[in-house]
């Protein structure tokens, strides 16, 4: 009986995916273009039974019509490997990219594939390595049909909450990437908050890392629920073994990052769309990397004088809660905005309320929150944007005040919390119905003639600024 299924790539994640889709009851084939992966793999899971190959053509003709392989290669590498399987594949197999790819290239990739008559679908993994061999967050994009071939892998493998598989399918072409790009997006922003709620309770409010583990503890059997303040109050706990100091004391302050978080902001610049949020958290890390440059301009720029405040540790503790809560509605309402106007723009039809619940299970961002993002997108299905759900504005107009007082207090002591002041600001100005946008609108008319619409009037109009004394008429412009 030939195999079920093929992964090719066995780094971490694909061991792991492999190892899981095995544990499923699938027939496996592996295979990596270096053997002595595959060796390890082999020596290591020889209880599992999983089909190891070290030539293409017998990994790629051990499985079943039509063939379906998952790609676990680094990004760069998958138009390479596509290539490479081509002459040995037939109409109507199935290649997905479990990766980290572009969703720009997943959509060439299910193009150019249709004309050989291959199907292409673009799989959005999330959870790391633990979540691959214990229930991901699966995304796939590409072909409706060849979506239903391999539903029966793809839900077996994926997290399950309330019975309900963490998989769906995402719409056409490249879209399951988008999605997992967005969700990556959310996620550097939804890190950067906390870290800035730690921060602000540590520096200022004087809490030592066990008080803000169990702070964080607490906080993690409220709406705040997620993976990301579990794993946080854990981190928190920790104390290195070498120096006796807390765990992240000892870590250096610079983040990395895979390029993600970048590609969410840029296509949201793209789309015209505010994510302010997450790419603050990207331009933190960019100068969380800067450390040499930062150390240097901490003896020479000035910041506030600051004095010995004493601090109401319960009042601020409460307050950071709330504007913590605050913040991450706004990074989520900015998150969902932008899938929004990505499926107006490419056509997608994307389901915002199912990706919701593809969340909530095996992800990084997973939350109980996410369960009412999924009810406010299922109670309103023209809803244009989180904040105007109820349950998302009652929690903001009672926060709002809180998230407005931890960033004063901040910044009054010389405090950088940049997705924290984003997303009031990103607040503020969404709830303003006029802003400061009719200045550079004039502006623009002033030096480059660029037009401006009126508030009185239909049209665009040009006025001619540089005339003496006071205007008497704008003059329409030819449409």
């Amino acid at each position: 009986m030939k195999n079920t299924i093929g992964v090719y790539g066995l780094g971490v994640m694909g061991s792991n995916l492999a190892r899981n889709m095995a544990s499923k009851g699938e027939k496996v084939a592996v295979y990596n273009y270096t053997p002595d992966l595959t060796k390890k793999f082999t020596s290591q899971h020889s209880s599992l039974h999983i089909d190891s190959h070290y030539d293409l053509e017998s990994f790629i003709y051990s499985l079943e019509s039509p063939r379906k392989i998952f790609l676990m290669v680094a990004a760069g590498a998958v138009d390479s490997v596509i290539q490479s399987l081509l002459p040995l594949l037939e109409q109507g197999d199935i290649i997905m990219d479990g990766g980290n790819s572009d969703f720009h290239d997943s959509n060439r990739r299910y193009r150019e594939l249709q004309k050989h008559g291959i199907q292409f679908l673009g799989v959005g993994v999330s959870g790391g390595e633990k979540g691959a061999l214990n229930g991901p967050a699966l995304m796939p994009g590409g072909d409706l049909e060849s979506y239903r071939q391999v539903a029966p892998i793809l839900e077996k493998i994926a997290a399950h909450v309330d019975g309900k598989p963490c998989c769906t399918y995402i719409g056409p072409e490249g879209s399951g990437h988008y999605v997992k790009m967005v969700h990556n997006g959310i996620e550097y922003a939804d890190m950067q908050m906390i870290t800035e709620a730690y921060q602000f309770l540590h520096e200022k409010v004087g809490l030592s890392m066990q008080d803000l583990s169990e702070v964080f503890s607490s906080w993690n059997e409220t709406e705040l629920e997620s993976y990301l303040v579990e794993i946080t109050a854990d981190i928190l706990s920790k104390t290195d073994q070498e120096t006796g100091k807390p765990m992240v004391e000892v870590i250096l302050d610079k983040a990395g990052q895979k390029g993600t978080g970048k590609w969410s902001s840029q296509e949201a610049l793209d789309l015209g769309v505010p994510s302010t949020i997450m790419t603050e958290a990207v331009y933190a890390r960019y100068l969380s990397a800067m450390k040499e440059e930062r150390v240097y301009a901490e003896k020479h720029l000035a910041g506030p004088s600051l004095t010995h405040e004493k601090m109401d540790t319960e009042y601020w503790v409460n307050l950071v809660k709330e504007a913590l809560f605050m913040g991450k509605i706004c990074a989520y309402a900015q998150g969902f905005y932008q899938y929004q106007m990505a499926s107006r723009q490419y056509g997608w039809s994307l389901d915002l309320g199912e990706i919701a619940l593809i969340f909530r299970g095996g992800c990084i961002i997973r939350a109980d929150f996410l369960n009412k993002i999924h009810r406010a997108f299922k109670e309103n299905k023209d809803l244009t944007n989180l904040l105007l759900a109820p349950y998302f504005l009652e929690k903001t107009n009672r926060y709002q005040s809180s998230l407005r007082k931890v960033v004063m207090k901040g910044f009054e002591s010389g405090l950088s919390l940049p997705c924290f002041s984003s997303a009031l600001s990103f607040y503020d100005g969404y709830r303003s119905s006029r802003n400061g946008a009719n200045l550079i609108q004039a502006q623009r008319d002033y030096f480059g003639a660029h037009r401006y619409e009126r508030v009185d009037q239909e049209g665009i109009f040009h006025t001619n600024w540089l005339e003496p004394g006071a205007i008497k008429q704008s003059v329409k412009a030819d449409s």
